[in-house]
């Protein structure tokens, strides 16, 4: 057993998005469009090389320890489809038959560094682009008649690809429509939208004219690694230089993790005290669609374009502003955020704590201490330089702990909802605040040996009533401390049904340090999965995460933002349980007493009923595999989008003007009751006192 890791770090969910912001624009390159084919000169002895290497490297190196084999091979042919074609626009079913042929050839063609299926593929999807960019602006040319009654199928599981010209035509005819009615619901006179639409398309040749080999290869290699996990990827050397500028630059500008996803820029995460999450509209979900420079700046129409150049349109000087075109939730009208691009101060991003005086169900009050905690977080430089004063999450909460202890709190609430991760040997040094000393974690390499990683320190920091608040973004290192916590029965986890379940580290390895010897940057570099995190019971927080002990209704927890929302993603599964204590702090009966009264409340509560109303529209929205393209039953559909966002408007609006370590809302409300009856019922069964 260690008391800590040497030398393992953590890239969570929104770190490992936040800083592969370039990776994510060709990983998750979608939509496609080229007004005439490019002749690419084919794969030189270079990607021949990376290709083989990058065979032999996912093996050996991924936590699976799986080859590569037939059924990788079968993924990476699917997942290098989608990235160019994810609605099935653009290639025939001919043509797919066709490259189903080497669906079991891929991973024989890698290990031999033959790269020409990559090309081919290529080719024939510029070849299709070509004619169907033809046929888009002639239809653009077209009358269209709007009181049709038609829909618009827009789940690509729900559709094939087109068998006949006329059924390709069919389709683009009615996503033209779509497109139009859409453009005309944001205030868009017909030639304005038209207009813009030709301008698209435009832009369309623009972007894949600019492809080179290193594009491809990363592309394809991409499809391979991603046949492994979701988080395994190949970065071609522009993309690793991009990346290793991110490294530097991480914390300035809007402070928003994107990812691009069918051809839109969608908001995967806000990081906590960055200048979206200062202005406190930006959420995850949201699609970018729009993009002005200063006060008055044109807005440029982002729709279809690289992730990597819509970076470079928002990304700016700390103090510039930048106005963001945004669908909330990709639905409705397009509203204009105007944000001022800033550096995250420690500050807004470390952990704060708050005295509440709660008057609690049982008309008595109650003094919870609430601790807002965004990330796990550590100077390293300071740590590693063995600074006195160095600072980290563990120090600043046990800071504010002393600081509660000193108040006389009854009980302690952690908010984790928007803790993303961050350092691992933090997650452990933090819940040793709350335990006396054991295993925190456990990590399988890709030998399956298994690592103990303990709280060796002896004494708590607090050993009272403990709630732990989490939500569908709670990841990684945030799972860990919530896991360890509820295997100890130390306190309990309230929240959405499971944490974001990222139960997985990567590493990045530079392609030309290991053929050489020697860092050779222009070779590109592989980030790949090497081990997944295990609770003390042994069981593994991927995909799965960690269940709450209490629900409470939210919107989070029917968004499609966890691990096992991903393709591909790795399976969860168990290893031996490690020895430790059990606290008994939650006991069957006093836990089944706290959510019967929270669900009365809650069904009592008007605000939790229109929650609850939100929730059910948000999902029977979610579900539609079509739109209508009939004029008046598109907009009387936008018209409930919207009403709905008016709704969710209103109460982050309540949010954003309260104090951002505790908001009063009256979701935050029923956390306190919570805490208050627990605080209460352990006092009645003598299983706890605060201290």
């Amino acid at each position: 057993m260690r008391s800590k890791p040497e030398q393992v770090f953590v890239m969570d969910h929104r770190v490992s998005h936040r800083f592969l912001a370039s990776l994510l624009a060709l990983s998750f390159l979608c939509t496609a469009v080229l007004a005439e084919a490019q002749e690419l000169p084919g794969a030189g002895p270079k990607d021949r090389t990376v290709a083989r290497l990058i065979a032999r490297l996912m093996p050996e190196y991924h936590v699976s320890g799986s080859e590569l084999d037939d059924s990788i091979s079968k993924r990476a042919l699917d997942l290098y489809l989608d990235q160019f074609d994810p609605l099935k626009l653009y290639f025939r079913q001919s043509d797919v038959d066709e490259f189903r042929q080497y669906s079991t050839q891929i991973d024989d063609m890698v290990r031999e560094g033959d790269l020409s299926l990559a090309y081919k593929i290529f080719g024939r999807f510029n070849q299709r682009v070509s004619e169907r960019v033809e046929v888009a602006m002639k239809l653009l040319k077209e009358n269209i008649d709007f009181n049709k009654e038609e829909v618009l199928i827009i789940d690509p599981e729900k559709t094939t690809y087109a068998k006949t010209d006329q059924e390709a035509d069919e389709r683009w005819r009615r996503q033209i429509k779509y497109a139009l009615l859409d453009l005309k619901d944001d205030d868009k006179t017909g030639e304005e939208a038209l207009d813009l639409l030709r301008r698209r398309y435009s832009r369309y040749a623009r972007r894949w004219k600019s492809t080179d080999s290193d594009d491809l290869l990363e592309m394809y290699l991409t499809a391979v690694t991603m046949g492994y996990d979701p988080h395994s990827t190949y970065m071609s050397p522009s993309t690793y230089h991009d990346f290793q500028i991110s490294m530097n630059l991480e914390l300035e500008g809007i402070g928003a993790a994107l990812r691009e996803k069918d051809g839109n820029t969608v908001v995967m995460d806000v990081i906590p005290g960055g200048a979206a999450d200062q202005d406190g509209k930006l959420k995850p979900d949201d699609v970018i669609i729009m993009v002005g420079q200063g006060e008055e700046g044109e807005m440029v129409d982002i729709v279809e374009m690289p992730l990597k150049d819509v970076v470079d349109l928002i990304r700016g000087n700390a103090g510039t502003t930048v106005r963001l075109g945004v669908k909330v939730g990709g639905k409705g009208t397009m509203e204009t955020y105007k944000i001022t691009r800033a550096k995250v101060e420690l500050e807004e991003s470390a952990a704060r704590g708050k005295v509440i005086e709660h008057n609690a169900p049982d008309g008595t009050t109650k003094k919870i201490g609430f601790i807002n905690l965004p990330s796990f977080y550590m100077d390293m430089e300071a740590a590693r330089l063995q600074r006195a004063d160095f600072r980290s999450s563990t120090r600043d909460v046990r800071r504010i702990l002393a600081d509660f202890r000193r108040q006389g709190v009854e009980g302690v609430v952690l908010d984790l909802s928007r803790n993303g991760g961050g350092s691992l040997t933090e997650a452990i040094n933090l819940t040793g605040l709350f335990i006396n000393r054991g295993p925190v974690v456990q990590v399988k390499d890709s030998d399956g040996q298994v690592t103990q990683y303990a709280d060796e320190e002896s004494g708590t920091d607090w050993n009272g009533p403990l709630v732990v608040l989490t939500s569908k973004f709670s990841a990684s290192a945030s799972e860990i401390f919530a896991g360890a916590i509820k295997d100890y029965g130390r306190g309990i986890i309230v929240g959405d049904p499971a944490t974001h379940g990222k139960g997985t580290v990567q590493t990045l390895m530079d392609v030309g340090q290991r053929i050489f010897s020697v860092q050779r940057k222009q070779y590109g570099a592989l980030k790949v999965t090497l081990q997944q995190f295990y609770l003390p019971d042994g069981r593994s927080t991927q995909r799965e995460g960690v269940a709450a002990d209490l629900v409470l209704p939210s919107l989070t927890q029917k968004m499609d933002v966890a691990e096992s929302d991903l393709k591909y993603a790795l399976e969860s599964d168990q290893v031996s349980a490690a020895p430790h204590d059990v606290y008994g702090m939650v006991p069957a009966n006093l836990l089944a007493q706290l959510r019967s009264s929270s669900a009365k409340r809650v069904e009592n509560n008007q605000e939790f009923v229109d929650l609850i109303r939100r929730v059910n529209l948000y999902v029977k929205q979610k579900e539609e595999n079509s739109v209508p393209l009939k004029e008046d039953e598109f907009f009387a559909r936008r018209k409930e989008l919207d009403a709905q966002k008016e709704d969710e408007e209103k109460e982050l609006e309540q949010e954003v003007n309260e104090k951002k370590v505790f908001a009063d809302t009256f979701y935050n409300k029923e956390v306190l009751s919570i805490t208050a009856e627990y605080i209460q019922g352990l006092r009645e069964q003598n299983l706890a006192q605060a201290g």
